[in-house]
């Protein structure tokens, strides 16, 4: 997990904040020291209320419904190889209500240059 967040934070920097579920891969140690060593406070859900973290649940809910369901993976790099393709349509072609039905790539260009 803090592999892919420092790739993800190349482009976008480091959050001041994170919400996380209750999971062995964000309450371990290896997970908590990186957050600190970057000055990022983790904030965990109410166990037991998906809910209060809507954005992830949304998300776990389009790639359940648009890939995981979509193909049967005959193993992890099949898996991981549409899942890219699938990101990279997500991140860059395809509009988001919550963005004003901008794309994300869209979205972030508007934003750095206000």
């Amino acid at each position: 997990v803090t592999r892919y967040l420092d790739n993800l934070t190349e482009y976008h920097g480091y959050p001041l904040t994170i919400r996380v579920v209750n999971g062995p891969e964000f309450t371990g140690k290896i997970f908590i020291d990186w957050a600190k060593s970057h000055g990022i406070t983790i904030g965990y859900i109410q166990l037991g209320s998906p809910y209060l973290n809507g954005y992830v649940e949304r998300f776990n809910r389009t790639y359940r419904t648009e890939v995981l369901d979509l193909y049967l993976f005959n193993n992890l790099g099949q898996a991981r190889k549409v899942t890219e393709e699938w990101l990279t349509i997500y991140n860059t072609e395809r509009p988001h209500e919550a963005l004003n039905n901008m794309t994300p790539s869209e979205y972030k260009t508007l934003k750095q240059a206000a």
